[in-house]
């Protein structure tokens, strides 16, 4: 599972092009969810799919999204951290490409790859040879390791990201980002074993990034 993760990672990043960006992840979500239940043998449930954990789910990950949201109207609001949304992903984005990138492409693209990878199918797999706390700390640090080719650019984002991170080497940006990003993936397994599913972790999931691309579009356009 996790040669055919990271088979899926470098596929992703360097060889899909933009427009097979959502279809690719669809696809390979599929094939782990394949996997997962025809050899791993692994029930809907444990695989946080389970309906009587479905109101809980959409109860917390709808609390994250909203907390988020907040989050992200006083950083618009200040000054001080309104250059921050200034992304270069989204300048060239029209109001239709910014929602696309946060309805489609973040969620088919990227939240549900992510969550159904590193807090469904890995942790119930590793759980059968671990115990459940040390299988979601290494899906953590895998998904860490998942966003090593993404950061390979991230000085380049922005212009704060260039003033304050651009001139680092580039091993210390890519170290920072596998923690940081296994740090956020201890915080959504925390969320997916608290309610059982996968759907609360998958809207915190989407509302930091997907909330992301339409707020840093409403700066770069109106502000």
């Amino acid at each position: 599972m996790v040669l055919v993760l990271a088979a899926v990672n470098v596929a992703s990043n360097e060889l899909v092009p933009r427009w097979g960006y959502v279809p690719f992840a669809v696809g390979s979500t599929v094939v782990l969810l394949a996997l997962a239940r025809g050899v791993g043998q692994l029930s809907w449930e444990s695989l946080g799919f389970g309906r009587r954990h479905l109101a809980s789910g959409l109860r917390w990950g709808g609390l994250v999204a909203g907390v988020v949201s907040l989050v992200l109207v006083a950083g618009v609001a200040l000054p001080a951290t309104r250059d921050l949304f200034r992304d270069g992903r989204v300048e060239e984005l029209s109001a239709w490409g910014a929602l696309h990138a946060a309805f489609v492409r973040v969620p088919f693209g990227t939240v549900l790859l992510e969550e159904v990878a590193f807090r469904g199918v890995l942790p119930a797999m590793l759980a059968r040879r671990l115990p459940r706390w040390r299988a979601i700390g290494v899906a953590a640090v895998l998904f860490g390791f998942w966003h090593v080719l993404p950061s390979l650019d991230l000085g380049t984002v922005n212009p704060v990201a260039a003033d304050t991170i651009g001139g680092l080497p580039r091993l210390v940006v890519v170290a920072g980002s596998v923690l940081s990003t296994a740090a956020i993936g201890v915080w959504f397994s925390f969320l997916r074993e608290r309610t059982g599913s996968l759907v609360a972790p998958m809207l915190a999931h989407w509302s930091s990034n997907a909330l992301g691309y339409l707020f840093a579009w409403a700066v770069i356009n109106w502000l």
